[in-house]
């Protein structure tokens, strides 16, 4: 196939974007992207009464966190209908298709002999090549002529070929009696009017290709490529579902993964490059391609999300960081950063980047960055505020005025202190995390103070040295 590479990704909008449907949309992103191509969006609407305009919101929020951009606007496949049903008027008129008059009555009276009979139950309507002249005035809806002998191959470029016999395809239903098209038919059409050059889906949609080839070569159209992508399971290699946690893309954006190890994880998820397991989206889309996916279901492991996700966050620029921290917050709304914590944090991010999975775990380690005076110590810290070591603050804290406000400067008036009063170093850090951050784990007392700066870590100090430490 030569031209513009056009993917798309076509949920349904009658949830919220399940971490499997996430995964297919990246996998359509990537291959569109990384050859210069387009990636379309199409919202699957014609169920009018499980579709909801909550489920689209939830829809695109999830691949708006998950920064896979789509080009053009957004297709409605519920607003195409009078397309969809020109295109089977259009197969009627070449003889392609017919009208079936059988009643429901009849279709299954006819799949109860079949079933008795040891048959296939696949509608054989007498209406196929019935002339025109014997129709009567009555409801219909128009089939497909499905094609009897032979067989149908499905050139899938992660299954391989799919064979299936045609005497199992049925004389598909195009528009129902109603008028209205139906979701196989729409989907054919759509993909055809919007160019898409590649389908790339879940596996689950193998058998619906059978029947999709029909209409094109009905219509004379050029079929797409094929690639059925395997299915996401949990742990225990059952099928992702509640039972595993996590099943929604918003709901891992709740819980503090950054998208950039997201898209990360879910790319490596069925699909390799050689051993490489944390890349950027930039060789992501360089290295990303159909052959690279197995065929084998991939099972979610979440330490491995885990993993990638720190190593993430560990390279990130701070600007980029500083913005997936925002939209975290907005997310499980919690209050925004003020001015000042945004200030300080992104001083800080120095030390906190490399030690966090999660946005919530780097937004614990940045607590002492981001509370104000008077400190409020938590019951593990306040234990190394005694008595001893409020004294030892009393001490230290005048020495450290004076100190060049440098690490080596910090360093060596601790140290000096420590040898002083013959005392090793780890007696005064548990007082000083207490003083600093109100918390028992932190990040080195150096750091803080560097962050924090001369006036607040001193103030800190002296009001933790103080009988009345609020806890």
């Amino acid at each position: 196939m030569t031209g513009q590479v056009v993917t798309r990704f076509a949920p349904s909008p009658t949830g919220y974007l399940h971490i499997g449907g996430a995964r297919t949309a990246l996998f359509n992103w990537l291959y569109a992207r990384g050859r210069d191509g387009k990636f379309l969006l199409r919202i699957e609407d014609t169920d009018r009464e499980r579709s909801t305009p909550e489920a689209t919101d939830a829809i695109l929020q999830g691949l708006s966190w998950l920064g896979l951009d789509h080009d053009g606007e957004v297709v409605s496949q519920f607003e195409g209908a009078k397309r969809h049903a020109e295109v089977a008027l259009q197969l009627l008129d070449a003889g392609k298709a017919y009208k079936c008059f059988a009643t429901q009555d009849e279709i299954a009276a006819f799949r109860d002999e079949a079933r008795a009979a040891g048959k296939s139950t696949h509608y054989r309507s007498p209406w196929r090549d019935a002339d025109a002249s014997t129709h009567p005035d009555a409801p219909y809806v128009i089939r497909i002529k499905a094609p009897r002998e032979g067989q149908t191959v499905i050139r899938d470029q992660v299954q391989g070929d799919v064979t299936i016999r045609n005497d199992q395809l049925d004389d598909m239903i195009l528009l129902r009696s109603d008028g209205t098209p139906v979701y196989m038919l729409a989907v054919v059409v759509d993909d055809h009017d919007m160019g898409v050059t590649h389908v790339i889906r879940g596996d689950d949609h193998l058998n619906n290709a059978a029947r999709q080839m029909m209409i094109y070569e009905a219509m004379g159209w050029d079929l797409p490529v094929y690639a059925h992508i395997p299915l996401i399971h949990g742990a225990d290699g059952k099928k992702m579902s509640k039972r595993h946690g996590a099943t929604g893309a918003h709901e891992y954006q709740a819980l503090g993964y950054p998208a950039t190890g997201m898209r990360n994880y879910l790319a490596r998820l069925g699909w390799s490059h050689g051993d490489d397991e944390f890349f950027t989206d930039a060789q992501a889309k360089e290295w990303f391609d159909l052959d690279g996916i197995g065929k084998s279901p991939a099972r979610f492991d979440t330490k491995k999300l885990e993993n990638i996700c720190g190593q993430h966050i560990a390279i990130m620029d701070d600007a980029a960081l500083l913005q997936e921290i925002v939209a975290y917050l907005e997310a499980v709304d919690q209050p925004a950063l003020t001015d000042a914590q945004t200030v300080l944090l992104r001083e800080a991010l120095y030390c906190l980047k490399d030690r966090a999975k999660t946005l919530p775990e780097l937004l614990g380690k940045a607590h002492f960055s981001l509370t104000s005076r008077p400190i409020e110590v938590e019951a593990k810290a306040a234990k190394h505020l005694d008595t001893v070591s409020r004294g030892i603050l009393n001490e230290l804290t005048p020495q450290l005025q004076n100190a060049s406000w440098t690490r080596e400067g910090l360093e060596a008036v601790t140290n000096s202190y420590c040898e002083a009063n013959e005392i090793k170093f780890g007696k005064i850090a548990g007082p000083m995390r207490a003083a600093l951050a109100g918390r028992a784990a932190t990040p080195s007392v150096f750091d803080m103070m560097l962050v924090l700066g001369r006036e607040e870590s001193l103030a800190r100090l002296l009001d933790a040295a103080k009988d009345d430490v609020t806890e």
